[in-house]
Protein backbone atom coordinates (compact mmCIF):
# COMPACT_ATOMS: atom_id res chain seq x y z
CA UNK A 1 0.00 0.00 0.00
CA UNK A 2 2.05 2.45 -1.28
CA UNK A 3 5.48 1.29 -0.64
CA UNK A 4 7.99 2.16 -2.89
CA UNK A 5 10.93 0.22 -3.31
CA UNK A 6 14.18 1.64 -4.35
CA UNK A 7 16.20 -0.85 -6.66
CA UNK A 8 19.64 -0.78 -6.60
CA UNK A 9 20.74 0.99 -10.62
CA UNK A 10 23.74 -1.34 -12.04
CA UNK A 11 26.83 0.30 -13.09
CA UNK A 12 27.02 1.31 -16.80
CA UNK A 13 29.94 1.43 -19.18
CA UNK A 14 29.67 3.73 -22.99
CA UNK A 15 31.19 5.75 -25.30
CA UNK A 16 30.14 9.35 -26.41
CA UNK A 17 29.55 7.43 -29.84
CA UNK A 18 26.76 5.80 -27.99
CA UNK A 19 24.51 8.58 -26.78
CA UNK A 20 21.87 10.60 -28.70
CA UNK A 21 23.11 14.01 -29.83
CA UNK A 22 20.76 17.04 -29.29
CA UNK A 23 20.70 19.74 -31.65
CA UNK A 24 20.05 22.75 -29.26
CA UNK A 25 19.89 25.22 -31.15
CA UNK A 26 22.25 26.51 -34.42
CA UNK A 27 25.97 25.84 -33.18
CA UNK A 28 24.93 23.76 -29.75
CA UNK A 29 24.35 19.96 -29.63
CA UNK A 30 24.08 18.41 -26.36
CA UNK A 31 24.60 14.73 -25.07
CA UNK A 32 23.63 13.51 -21.80
CA UNK A 33 24.39 10.47 -19.18
CA UNK A 34 22.09 10.83 -16.56
CA UNK A 35 22.01 9.15 -13.04
CA UNK A 36 20.00 9.11 -10.01
CA UNK A 37 21.81 11.86 -8.52
CA UNK A 38 24.03 13.13 -10.75
CA UNK A 39 24.29 13.96 -14.54
CA UNK A 40 27.00 14.61 -16.93
CA UNK A 41 26.52 16.53 -20.83
CA UNK A 42 28.74 16.51 -23.55
CA UNK A 43 28.54 19.97 -25.52
CA UNK A 44 29.19 21.01 -28.33
CA UNK A 45 29.81 24.78 -29.45
CA UNK A 46 30.71 26.06 -32.61
CA UNK A 47 32.89 29.10 -32.67
CA UNK A 48 32.06 32.37 -31.18
CA UNK A 49 28.64 31.30 -29.46
CA UNK A 50 27.48 33.24 -26.35
CA UNK A 51 26.22 31.35 -23.60
CA UNK A 52 24.44 34.53 -21.44
CA UNK A 53 25.52 34.42 -17.85
CA UNK A 54 23.06 32.73 -15.45
CA UNK A 55 22.52 30.75 -11.70
CA UNK A 56 21.34 27.49 -11.00
CA UNK A 57 21.04 26.09 -7.69
CA UNK A 58 23.06 23.10 -9.10
CA UNK A 59 26.88 22.41 -8.44
CA UNK A 60 28.79 22.47 -11.76
CA UNK A 61 32.10 21.02 -12.72
CA UNK A 62 32.96 21.69 -16.42
CA UNK A 63 35.78 20.41 -17.74
CA UNK A 64 37.23 21.84 -21.17
CA UNK A 65 37.94 18.90 -23.62
CA UNK A 66 38.42 20.96 -26.61
CA UNK A 67 38.70 24.84 -27.76
CA UNK A 68 39.49 27.91 -25.92
CA UNK A 69 36.71 29.40 -23.71
CA UNK A 70 36.08 32.95 -22.17
CA UNK A 71 34.41 32.46 -19.18
CA UNK A 72 32.52 34.97 -17.14
CA UNK A 73 32.73 34.22 -13.23
CA UNK A 74 30.77 36.26 -11.52
CA UNK A 75 32.78 39.66 -11.77
CA UNK A 76 35.72 38.26 -13.41
CA UNK A 77 37.02 36.94 -16.78
CA UNK A 78 38.88 34.00 -17.56
CA UNK A 79 39.81 31.91 -20.46
CA UNK A 80 39.88 28.39 -20.24
CA UNK A 81 41.65 25.99 -22.77
CA UNK A 82 41.56 22.01 -23.37
CA UNK A 83 42.38 20.15 -19.84
CA UNK A 84 41.27 23.15 -17.20
CA UNK A 85 38.67 22.04 -14.98
CA UNK A 86 35.88 25.09 -13.37
CA UNK A 87 33.72 24.67 -10.39
CA UNK A 88 30.47 26.58 -10.15
CA UNK A 89 29.05 26.09 -6.51
CA UNK A 90 25.34 26.54 -6.35
CA UNK A 91 23.93 29.83 -6.99
CA UNK A 92 27.33 31.25 -8.57
CA UNK A 93 26.80 33.46 -11.67
CA UNK A 94 28.33 32.66 -14.67
CA UNK A 95 28.50 32.10 -18.78
CA UNK A 96 30.51 31.84 -21.35
CA UNK A 97 32.31 32.54 -24.48
CA UNK A 98 33.04 30.43 -27.39
CA UNK A 99 36.40 31.64 -29.15
CA UNK A 100 37.72 31.15 -32.39
CA UNK A 101 37.18 27.25 -32.48
CA UNK A 102 34.78 24.63 -31.80
CA UNK A 103 34.61 24.01 -28.16
CA UNK A 104 33.75 20.59 -26.41
CA UNK A 105 32.93 21.16 -22.75
CA UNK A 106 32.23 18.52 -20.34
CA UNK A 107 29.50 19.43 -17.59
CA UNK A 108 28.67 17.33 -13.90
CA UNK A 109 25.89 18.26 -12.62
CA UNK A 110 24.55 17.59 -9.01
CA UNK A 111 21.47 16.95 -8.62
CA UNK A 112 20.48 16.27 -11.90
CA UNK A 113 19.06 19.12 -14.29
CA UNK A 114 15.27 18.34 -14.57
CA UNK A 115 14.83 21.13 -16.22
CA UNK A 116 17.30 19.32 -18.87
CA UNK A 117 15.18 16.22 -19.42
CA UNK A 118 12.65 18.45 -21.43
CA UNK A 119 12.70 18.25 -24.96
CA UNK A 120 14.29 21.27 -26.08
CA UNK A 121 12.56 24.00 -27.54
CA UNK A 122 13.39 24.82 -31.39
CA UNK A 123 12.65 28.18 -30.88
CA UNK A 124 16.15 28.51 -29.87
CA UNK A 125 14.83 28.97 -26.14
CA UNK A 126 18.11 28.11 -25.01
CA UNK A 127 19.65 31.48 -24.95
CA UNK A 128 22.89 31.16 -26.82
CA UNK A 129 23.54 33.73 -29.45
CA UNK A 130 26.67 33.74 -31.66
CA UNK A 131 29.18 36.75 -31.68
Amino acid sequence: MGATTKVKAHPQHTDWSSVPVERLEEGVERQMIVGENVMVCRLRFAPRVVTPAHEHPHEQITLVERGRVLFTVGDEQRVAEAGDVLHFPPGSWHGATMLDEEVVLIDIFSPIREDFLVAPQSDGAGGARRD
